[in-house]
């Protein structure tokens, strides 16, 4: 079984802002795959499936980004899973291009709360990343406002192609392994 949780925060202000593109991410997964995440269960939407032949558990957290790493260790918690094997998490990086995708099999938080929370809750910087480019902030902008911003029209069409691109990346994660994703999708 494997853990695919893309971050994000809850209620529709937030809706396909910068900060969300784990959530989007997720959905385009749920909808390709036809698995509903609509169970509320361990402080997140959740939902079960299969993506090509392989148990998936689609994890949206609740909880808002700084405190993700709650929900996602109660999910690998009842569940069983092995976060450093069976961990798939999806989120924002500001330090790539919008649109672009960066993979890794570890790493230290990079300045990123929802990833530090996750880090500190699972006690290990050990499980698998897809990070989405939303673009560096622009000079004198809050990073806050930022990253809970949404995108121009120009780069909302580079993201509908970045969340694709991450989800086939998840499908070879899953079918394959985590250096060939690297090599694909980086």
């Amino acid at each position: 079984m494997i853990v695919i949780a893309g971050l994000g925060n809850p209620t529709k202000e937030y809706e396909h802002t910068r900060h969300n593109v784990g959530f989007d991410t997720i959905d385009v997964i749920a909808d390709k795959y036809g698995i509903s995440v609509s169970e509320k269960k361990h402080k997140a939407l959740i939902g079960k499936g299969h993506i090509e032949g392989q148990k998936v558990i689609l994890v949206k957290p609740q909880t808002y980004m700084n405190l993700s790493g709650e929900s996602i260790r109660e999910v690998c918690d009842y569940f069983k899973v092995d976060p450093e094997r069976e961990l798939i998490v999806i989120y924002d990086d500001i330090s790539l291009a919008p649109g672009k995708l960066r993979i890794r099999p570890k790493g230290s938080a990079g300045g990123h709360n929802g990833i530090k929370n996750i880090i500190a809750q699972l006690s290990t910087q050990n499980f698998y990343r897809i990070k989405v480019g939303v673009g560096e902030k622009p000079k004198g902008w809050d990073l806050a406002d930022y990253v809970l911003g949404h995108f121009s029209k120009e780069e909302n069409e580079w993201m509908e192609t970045a969340f694709e691109e991450a989800a086939k990346a998840v499908e070879v994660i899953i079918t394959k392994d985590i250096a060939t994703a690297m090599n694909q999708f980086n």
